[in-house]
């Protein structure tokens, strides 16, 4: 069975992101993901932290919820996903009323597998609503710095992203970053 996975990441990774081989610690988050462990990963900005979500989201049956802080992070990642095949969307506030109404049409029907949104986004009584509806098998946290008070980008919306803990327990949560002290680490950890 391990076999198995480890030759469907690797599949993936080749197919349709066009690497032939993972960076260091892509394949222990990846797997650490699919195991359904919260994880937290560190690497250097280019390192290829959004590989480590994207490729349990391909292999997993439901939604994967990517917090994202900026809206341009969130456009560029969807645009490039959507141009290698992949089903994702965002949901903020530089959509218009109707794309944001078939962006959400296409989340409830389960066709998309990555929804990037910012907290303040994400805790909109309609998209927890409709969010409480959908088969979600993963969280991931990027720029997970501004979760931390000790960070140098921290956002008080991003505190509450804990509700998230309580209201899926069973969903693992992939925090990543950059950079982060020991102190920010460890209160990426506490507050997730």
């Amino acid at each position: 069975m391990k076999t198995a996975i480890n030759n469907n990441k690797l599949n993936i990774l080749k197919s349709v992101f066009g690497y032939d081989a993972f960076r260091p610690l892509q394949e222990t988050c990846i797997q650490s993901v699919l195991d359904k462990q919260d994880t937290v990963l560190i690497m250097p900005t280019g390192g290829g932290k959004s590989i480590c979500y994207q490729i349990p989201a391909l292999m997993m049956e439901g939604l994967t919820i990517v917090v994202s802080p900026l809206i341009s992070l969130m456009k560029d990642q969807v645009s490039q996903l959507k141009e290698l095949g992949v089903e994702a969307e965002f949901l903020n506030s530089s959509l218009s009323w109707e794309e944001y109404l078939v962006n959400m049409d296409s989340i409830r029907s389960g066709k998309t597998k990555l929804l990037f949104c910012a907290p303040e986004t994400l805790f909109k009584t309609d998209i927890l609503e409709m969010l409480a509806k959908c088969r979600v098998d993963c969280i991931t946290i990027d720029e997970a710095h501004c979760i931390s008070e000790w960070g140098h980008d921290f956002r008080p919306e991003y505190r509450q992203l804990q509700r998230l803990r309580l209201r899926s327990p069973q969903v693992p949560i992939l925090a990543l970053t950059a950079t982060a002290t020991e102190r920010v680490r460890e209160d990426i950890e506490q507050q997730l």
